[in-house]
């Protein structure tokens, strides 16, 4: 793995040394900040040089045709792009009449460091001009989790040696020139040209307002900035305003010693309804609260919001410093991805990119939830709610596709489907069951009556129903859902996908359960006890596919009975191979992009014997060639389960790395969510061996050789656990509330605040290590702890 060539170790922060420009984009993604509602990319204050410009609002995206060789009926007619809204970052100098431009003059040092506590970016510069006037510059940005429409930005300049003169440029931007991006790859992002149409633009005083509005999905968006600024007394300001620019210009003489300092203070907001006057106001609100609150307030309420986060969810691992930060690198962005969100979806890239379009996938609920239900719930519950409020559309979609109940989006900004591929878009219906196993898993830990009576229970039913309308009873086979796309992407339009039938399984349980305690709301939703009859009945006839000359389970129906994938000839430039061979080719082909069936075991483990499940691990290990970020938690957790301990350490270090490492080669295009939060889930649910079946918390932890001790914590039922595992015993303590009733390694017991209870591990079972294909093993991890 190769890391960024200036970066340092450190448990708590992201250091990068020197300014590299070849990796100037991957590092703009990782420092970016966010909130869930406002996405800051951690481009330079100065705006250039720039890898890839980015300030993003949670639901604002353009609308632009999709297009079609050859149409068909239900295709979807119009995708949604993110857009890049307006930049108020930007704050540019001038040092004695030259732009303070690091790719001129001599830049001595620069350093920037992104504090997980803080929760802020931090920027020291030390600069020479051209002129050889030197000066230091230092600033720190957030992004705040307590003020959901506030960013600021604190920044000062001081001259070394020489007096120097002073102009800085506080702006906003709107519709700033984007670079094209190179090739044709599909996780890549849509070019938008100008995508804002100015209403709006007014400057007063120290603050400066704009409001724009989308050319075609005609979405008003308002970004407003006002100042707190500290310089000599004959510091002069002005301000000015126009269609696609705000701007404060402060000029001042600074001596050797003295200081400009400037507090930017951003408001944004959006909407799709109200009229200009009340976006204005919002924004311009939303600043009078960042100011009345002051810097100093800003940074203690981020630093409290992170310290509550942190001591529900933080992680330690001693003996692997690289990891340890890696692991709470991959926490901090999946909170930033939707502690604000409130009830918008959590885009793949969270706020950080434009990659993907800024669409939200089923990765959100199988990868980003089960984190934001175990640690900050109430982020879990809004964005179920997000996917409420879209079940019209996704009704709507079924209706188009000739089914009942709700076909989700494959991927969306707004709700509608937005995939112009049908057999890796539509035919993926298991995103519909996704919904309703993070719906189940939230009602589980959390017992949110009201949330189950007005959210959870129509979910339920609505996917039930659709379950009920796309499978079929075979009087041979049981109940069957032909025709579908699992998990894995290089296996399309397939019959009884095994994942796709046991999630679907699962739904149509919890839909019938949740009808019968809540029978008067049911009613209400038009269920009836003949439905509710029929989604049992499917439910225990589901088919499962089991290859019986084999001894394992079959991915989908004659899966097992393809032809192998030609690994040996295959070129490890040829990775991945969506990048270089036709879907057709791969879809023939017993080759796995991503864990499918081996996923299903982790999510339905209750529906496999251990047995199943050390046969079907060693059988699909050498097929899966994780062209896919989401595969490597995925099968840490199994590899762990089935006593493959150093493997399940070598993916979960490979998940936390996804970005830090850019194993991808696209984090230039935003990070990826859902590997980050499933490093936690290859710790927690991995080395932890964690599993939430049946309404219960069991655990199975175990270590590998690199690690000394893990502890990590999870919040069920308004709990706090906290499990320490060190050499062959596991603690459990309970850090408030009532005593609970948990399992370690299939032995139950109770834990109460009492005292923690100390349990032994066994033994793992001795197992050949399978192999993977030629060239995708993991990095091993042995001996590089540090």
């Amino acid at each position: 793995m190769i890391r960024h060539p200036c970066s340092e170790l450190h448990p708590w922060e992201i250091r990068e040394t020197e300014l590299h420009l070849d990796v100037l984009a991957q590092m703009e993604s990782v420092f970016a900040l966010s909130n869930g509602h406002i996405g800051l990319r951690g481009t330079l204050d100065e705006g250039e040089p720039h890898g890839l410009p980015g300030t993003y609002l949670n639901g604002v995206y353009e609308s632009r045709p999709l297009p079609y060789a050859e149409a068909g009926y239900g295709f979807p007619e119009a995708g949604q792009t993110v857009v890049n809204v307006t930049n108020g970052k930007l704050i540019r100098l001038l040092v004695d009449d030259e732009p303070f431009d690091l790719r001129y003059g001599k830049l001595l040092s620069h350093r920037r460091v992104l504090d997980m506590r803080a929760g802020t970016l931090e920027r020291e510069v030390h600069w020479r001009s051209p002129a050889g006037q030197e000066v230091r510059v230092r600033s720190v940005r957030l992004v705040s989790l307590v003020q959901r429409s506030v960013a600021a930005i604190q920044w000062e300049v001081e001259p070394v040696g020489e007096p120097a003169r002073i102009v800085a440029q506080s702006e906003l931007v709107a519709n700033e020139a984007m670079p094209v991006s190179a090739g044709a790859d599909p996780r890549a992002t849509a070019a938008l040209s100008a995508p804002l149409v100015s209403e709006h633009a007014g400057a007063y005083g120290e603050r400066v307002t704009l409001v724009h509005r989308t050319r075609v999905s005609g979405l008003r968006v308002g970004a407003a900035m006002d100042h707190i600024i500290d310089g000599p007394e004959d510091t002069d300001v002005a301000s000015e305003a126009d269609d696609d620019l705000g701007r404060v210009t402060v000029a001042t003489d600074l001596r050797e010693g003295s200081v400009l300092r400037v507090a930017k203070f951003l408001g944004y907001g959006w909407s799709g309804q109200r009229s200009l006057p009340a976006v204005r106001d919002q924004v311009e609100a939303a600043l009078a609260e960042a100011r009345h609150t002051g810097w100093d307030g800003l940074c203690a309420g981020q630093r409290e919001e992170l310290d509550t986060f942190w001591d529900r969810a933080d992680v330690e691992l001693d003996g692997d410093l690289e990891v340890q930060q890696a692991v709470r690198f991959g926490l901090f962005h999946a909170l930033q991805a939707g502690a604000r969100g409130e009830q918008r979806a959590i885009p793949a890239k969270g706020l950080t990119g434009p990659g993907y379009d800024g669409h939200a996938f089923w990765d959100t609920e199988t990868f980003v939830l089960p984190l934001l239900t175990y640690s900050v719930p109430e982020a879990a519950g809004a964005a179920l709610r997000w996917r409420h409020a879209i079940l019209p559309l996704a009704c709507e979609r079924a209706t188009t596709l000739n089914l009942q109940g709700s076909a989700f989006p494959w991927r969306t900004i707004a709700g509608e489907e937005c995939s112009a591929y049908w057999p890796a878009g539509t035919a993926a219906f298991h995103v519909s069951a996704d919904v309703a196993d993070a719906t189940i898993r939230y009602m589980q830990a959390t017992e949110d009556e009201q949330f189950e009576r007005e959210v959870g229970l129509e979910l339920l039913v609505e996917t039930a129903r659709l379950w009920l309308s796309l499978g079929h009873r075979d009087p041979n086979d049981g109940f069957r859902i032909d025709g579908v796309t699992g998990p894995d992407e290089y296996s399309a339009v397939s019959d009884n996908n095994i994942y796709t039938n046991l999630m679907a399984q699962r739904n149509l349980l919890a839909a019938v359960d949740a009808a019968e305690r809540y029978s008067d709301r049911a009613e209400q939703l038009g269920v009836h006890v003949h439905e509710i009859a029929a989604w049992r009945a499917a439910a225990e006839a589901m088919t499962i596919p089991y290859d019986d000359a084999l001894g394992v389970h079959s991915q989908s129906e004659g899966f097992t009975r393809h032809q192998d994938w030609d690994f040996e000839n295959t070129r490890p430039e040829q990775y991945p191979l969506l990048l270089h061979f036709p879907y057709f080719e791969l879809y023939r082909k017993q080759v796995v992009k991503q864990p499918d069936l081996v996923l299903a075991m982790h999510l339905r483990g209750d529906a496999f014997t251990p047995e199943e499940k050390a046969r079907n691990f060693d059988y699909y290990e050498p097929r899966t060639v994780r062209d896919s970020s989401l595969s490597a938690c995925t099968q840490a957790v199994m590899a762990a389960e089935v006593g493959q301990i150093e493997l399940a350490y070598d993916y979960l270090a490979e998940a936390a790395l996804m970005d830090l490492a850019d194993l991808e080669h696209n984090t230039r295009d935003g990070v990826h969510i859902a590997s980050l939060a499933g490093a936690w889930i290859a710790v927690v649910a991995g080395l932890g061996g964690m599993r939430d079946h049946a309404g219960s918390l069991t655990f199975g932890p175990r270590l590998p050789s690199d690690l000394s001790r893990l502890e990590f914590r999870v919040l069920y039922l308004g709990r706090r656990i906290v499990v320490e595992v060190e050499g062959e015993s596991a603690s459990y303590t309970l850090l408030s509330g009532e005593p609970l009733e948990l399992v370690h390694h299939g032995q139950s017991f109770s834990v109460s605040a009492d005292a923690p209870v100390t349990m032994p591990i066994p033994p793992v079972p001795e197992r050949e290590p399978p192999m993977q294909p030629p060239g995708r093993a993991p990095q091993q991890r042995e001996g590089k702890a540090t």
